[in-house]
């Protein structure tokens, strides 16, 4: 049974999470041109045109918040990796099941003390 205290296995959440760090934000950078505002145009665009479009905007302002958070999430786990702390619970200390971190390399809490 692989442990937390197994380097090898923390260079794999690493590795992880820098591919998943890099996707992001260049999902982020993509999806730049969704979230300007909407032009207003009546001559091109009807007004349920512009409904609609305002509507995307707003989704993709929406998806792209979610997007800077886990930014965020995944900058404080590499930075846990550097700082050595990585895959200890922030609230016990004690080791976080490294099938939990399977299903979300971000996670900084065990079950026990997790909200």
């Amino acid at each position: 049974m692989r442990t937390i205290e197994d380097p090898g296995l923390v260079e794999e959440f690493k590795e992880r999470l820098l591919a998943e760090l890099a996707e992001t934000v260049a999902l982020i950078e993509e999806s730049r041109e969704y979230r300007a505002p909407v032009e207003l145009d009546q001559q091109s665009v009807g007004r349920l045109s512009r409904m609609d479009a305002m509507q995307q905007q707003e989704m993709a302002k929406d998806i792209n918040r979610r997007r800077q958070h886990r930014k965020v999430a995944i900058e404080i786990a590499l930075s846990r990796i550097r700082d050595g702390e990585y895959g200890y619970c922030t609230a016990c200390g004690e080791p976080i099941a490294v099938r939990r971190l399977e299903i979300d390399p971000v996670f900084e809490q065990c079950v026990r003390c997790a909200p």
